[in-house]
């Protein structure tokens, strides 16, 4: 029996790590996980409405990191990170407006996953995957240097 339960919680303990979601939470998630459903208003920057950068800069504003308010401002912040190198807390720019002009920002939560200010949903989760991201994809920022990224990745 001891066997047993040592083997489901060292299960669960994996688990809990290796999937990010399942079982625990990281400061980044618990942070704006109170945020989804917050309306989308033009330039807001509060929890009564957020555009993208607004919202992003909130965020942020949380763990003491300054970003500009404009998609286009925070492009230009960090260091530029691959796709496939992306992890929870770097920015993910998009070209809503057609061409490659940078009109969108959320962040990157991991496992394909990130949140963002919609204009036609507000504050809401999606998928990088998803046909209408995928296509309008630019480019990502990492805006947290080690230690911070640690502190936001940590699991609580």
């Amino acid at each position: 029996m001891k066997k047993y339960v040592a083997l489901v919680l060292s299960l669960v303990f994996v688990l809990s790590f290796s999937t990010g979601n399942a079982f625990a939470a990281t400061s980044l998630e618990k942070s704006v996980e109170s945020l989804v459903g917050t309306p989308y208003k033009w330039a807001g920057t509060t929890t009564k409405g957020f555009d993208c950068s607004g919202f992003t800069s909130y965020v942020f504003n949380q763990f003491d990191i300054d970003l500009p308010h404009s998609s286009g401002g925070q492009s230009g912040e960090g260091e530029k990170v691959s796709k496939g190198d992306l992890r929870p807390g770097d920015l993910v720019f998009f070209a809503t407006g057609g061409g490659r002009t940078i009109s969108h920002v959320g962040i990157y939560l991991g496992d394909g996953e990130f949140i963002h200010s919609a204009t036609n949903a507000g504050v809401v989760k999606n998928k990088l995957s998803e046909s209408y991201y995928a296509t309008r994809y630019v480019t990502a920022r990492r805006v947290l240097d080690d230690s911070a990224y640690k502190t936001l990745a940590a699991v609580e």
